[in-house]
């Protein structure tokens, strides 16, 4: 199958499949680029999903045109960041379409509710390896540690914590190269 369809029909298949938006894609993205596929290595994913976080617009769409870049150029972009993006926007049609005049009824709140609490669990995994991942020893570790932290008990806008965790990478791990492990 042609490189840039098949692009196109797995980001298609990852997105159609994610609820919870962008955190919850990661599992997803990790199972089918990585381990089936073997297009990225799952560092390369931690760091293209990290640049996505940092970068206006939508998680999953910025991780999708990065994924797209590195595998095919501006025709992989477009093709991944078409293929995450036309399910959703099918499905919100649909919902729009068909569901809004049922959002009140209690068992679309009940089905509601259990997509939630499944998103939660999906997000919660996201987290977990993502932090396997990119903390990955104890300088990593205390910038992990400083950002949270500020995070949860401050004001501190998000765009200083990047900027900040930045700084603080190229501080800690100037010297050794490519290598942060």
């Amino acid at each position: 199958m042609h490189k840039n369809l098949d692009l196109f029909l797995t980001m298609a298949k990852i997105s159609a499949t994610c609820f919870g938006g962008g955190y919850a894609i990661i599992p997803l993205l990790q199972r089918e680029l990585v381990e089936n596929k073997g297009w990225i290595s799952s560092e390369d994913l931690t760091d293209m999903f990290s640049i996505s976080q940092c970068t206006p617009g939508v998680i999953s769409v910025n991780a999708a045109t990065f994924v797209g870049t590195r595998l095919g150029g501006f025709t992989g972009a477009l093709c991944a960041t078409l293929g995450v993006i036309t399910p959703p926007i099918a499905i919100i049609s649909l919902v729009a379409a068909f569901l809004w005049p049922y959002l009140s009824n209690p068992w679309v709140q009940h089905a509601l509710a259990g997509l939630q609490a499944c998103v939660c669990a999906l997000i919660l995994l996201s987290v977990v390896q993502l932090f396997r991942s990119g903390v990955p020893n104890i300088p990593s570790f205390c910038i992990f540690l400083a950002a949270g932290l500020l995070s949860v008990f401050t004001s501190v806008s998000p765009i200083f914590l990047v900027i900040g965790a930045a700084l603080c990478g190229l501080l800690l791990f100037r010297g050794r190269g490519g290598d942060v492990s």
